[in-house]
């Protein structure tokens, strides 16, 4: 029944029979039959259907949250029982927003030197993508803000409270002050990331708070467009300071502190609200209380 939860799990998430097929390695022929399988089984309709899928059934949606929790503790047990027959081992998958890329190595460099047969694959993604891929088991954590948008149901580990700088060209006449405030950005040429980004609202709540328009005139999902505008000129971006630390190096650029406004938000390590979770993930868990600056915040929920 487990491989036939896993492809119910992977229609709800994709929405599309052919999609999950792809997903789960098997013919459509063969998701499909699972799921009417897994219908006879339960003697349930699962899925609305058409000449498409159409969405699932009210008892659909119930199977849904018992299948993720089915198909996570038997991924928890599998992992648990090599873990104690070769030693912590396996893969792990990490949603990380863009504007904490920078700093993940802070936390990913200690956990792989103290388990050195574990994976990691890091991938960019905004932080409704990652909230809605660690509920789906898409991912195992993410890295994302912790205290600006709800998160739900989530176990949170705080790792640093950002903190912001205006990245300019060295020669741009702003580029010698030791520090500026948020209303000296008004009338600049900001490249900013686009609205879907949770930062990006961050920074417009801060820019409005100093009566600055956040009109961007370049806007991209992607930090490093930001600083290769920045590179080419005269445009000027808001970055964290971990994007600013890593630009250091770099003589064509300038970080300058942002100052005054409200306290900058945390960001932190999620990972679902389970307990145990998989031996990998609560290795990562533990090395990340190891290397915050911060805190451990209440649990989410």
């Amino acid at each position: 029944m487990l491989d036939k939860l896993d492809m119910f799990i992977a229609l709800a998430t994709e929405e599309h029979f052919g999609r999950a097929a792809e997903r789960c390695g098997v013919s459509q022929p063969s998701l499909s039959a699972a799921i009417r399988q897994l219908e006879s089984e339960l003697g349930v309709q699962l899925v609305w259907r058409g000449s498409r899928y159409q969405g699932l059934t009210p008892e659909g949606a119930r199977v849904l949250d018992w299948a993720r929790r089915i198909v996570a503790d038997a991924r928890t047990l599998r992992e648990e029982m090599r873990a104690a027959r070769q030693g912590l081992s396996g893969n792990l998958r990490l949603g990380v927003i863009p504007t904490a890329l920078p700093m993940v190595v802070r936390l990913t460099d200690p956990y792989l030197k103290r388990h050195p047969n574990v994976r990691i694959r890091i991938l960019s993604r905004n932080s409704v993508e990652i909230l809605q891929e660690v509920e789906n088991l898409s991912l195992d954590a993410g890295i994302t803000y912790l205290d600006n948008e709800p998160l739900g149901r989530v176990t949170t580990v705080p790792l640093y409270a950002e903190t912001y700088q205006l990245l300019m060209r060295a020669d741009n006449a702003l580029a010698g002050r030791a520090a500026l405030e948020w209303s000296d950005l008004a009338g600049l040429p900001l490249c900013l990331l686009t609205p879907d980004m949770q930062n990006r609202r961050i920074v417009n709540r801060m820019l409005a708070d100093a009566g600055v328009d956040a009109a961007p005139m370049v806007e991209s999902n992607s930090i490093l467009t930001l600083i290769a505008h920045v590179t080419a000129g005269p445009w000027v971006s808001i970055v964290n300071e971990h994007t600013g630390a890593l630009l250091e190096g770099d003589t064509r650029l300038r970080a300058v502190p942002l100052t005054g406004g409200r306290a900058g938000s945390q960001v932190g390590l999620i990972a679902p609200w389970r307990e145990p979770h998989t031996p990998v993930l609560a290795a990562l868990l533990s090395e990340a209380r190891r290397v915050s600056d911060l805190p451990a915040a209440a649990p989410a929920g």
